[in-house]
């Protein structure tokens, strides 16, 4: 197989003891389907496959397809060229799970394309650098758009760290293992597309007060977003990071007019 290529953020994971934890962490049974994303060499495509699961491995870098092809022929995995951010996830079966190895530049859209699509797996188990699955993993006070979008539908934790030294060649910081479970429904009741306009407004500057940011976002008089911020128990300083969802709820209630324009 050819070697790892840094523009694809290529780094193979070779330590065999968290490759079966990924996979014992997904709870992976043969009654499972699995997309794995970016199998590369096959280390984490070779615990998947002695499951007995139905798994898709999505792979990038056509250089690796024919070798992946040969290696699992006869098996049940199913070796698929493409690009997850192209990925139509309504291909799959219902309930599918996510397990994968991910080059950490696409740690954001996968985050953003599971959030919003309506096929959502039931359970995503992805090894990531270890900053961002804090992140994404975060709590009121620390939160992001990441942290919001994965946790609107997602109950998220961190599982083990995994050390630069166990990939080749090693990153330049360490990873993490993150687990996303479906929530049955989304944390709180709202439109998910007109409740991320409203976060992504709101964290559009971070050095500006949610104030501000909503004020210039939807154009609207800083004292009307006063009484919005009032109605839902805040304090006119308040920053996006700060809150937690009942009180984003609440402020996306009082925007619903603003939001469906």
């Amino acid at each position: 197989m050819s070697g790892t290529k840094k523009s694809l953020g290529q780094h193979w994971l070779h330590y065999k003891g968290i490759l079966d934890s990924i996979v014992e962490t997904g709870e992976i049974s043969e009654n499972d389907a699995v997309l794995e994303i970016g199998p590369g060499k096959g280390t984490l495509t070779d615990v998947l496959n002695k499951t007995g699961a139905e798994v898709t491995a999505l792979e990038f870098d056509q250089d690796l397809i024919m070798p992946l092809k040969i290696k699992f022929k006869g098996t049940n995995v199913s070796v698929v060229e493409g690009d997850i951010r192209e990925f139509d996830y309504t291909s799959l079966p219902e309930g599918f799970k996510v397990i994968a190895n991910i080059p950490y530049y696409l740690t954001s859209n996968l985050i953003r394309a599971l959030s919003e699509t309506e096929n959502k797996p039931s359970v995503v188990v992805i090894l990531i650098q270890k900053e961002v699955a804090e992140r994404i993993c975060a709590s009121p006070g620390d939160m992001s758009v990441l942290a919001i979008a994965a946790q609107l539908h997602f109950e998220c934790s961190l599982d083990v760290e995994v050390p630069a030294e166990y990939f080749t060649p090693p990153p330049k910081v360490d990873s993490q293992v993150v687990v996303m479970k479906s929530r049955k429904e989304s944390i709180i009741d709202v439109d998910s597309k007109k409740f991320m306009r409203l976060i992504k407004i709101s964290f559009a500057e971070k050095r500006k007060t949610l104030k501000n940011n909503i004020s210039s976002g939807f154009n609207l008089d800083k004292e009307k977003v006063n009484e919005i911020l009032s109605s839902a128990g805040l304090i006119e300083t308040a920053r996006a990071q700060e809150l937690n969802f009942d009180e984003w709820f609440s402020v996306y209630s009082s925007l619903k007019s603003h939001l469906f324009m």
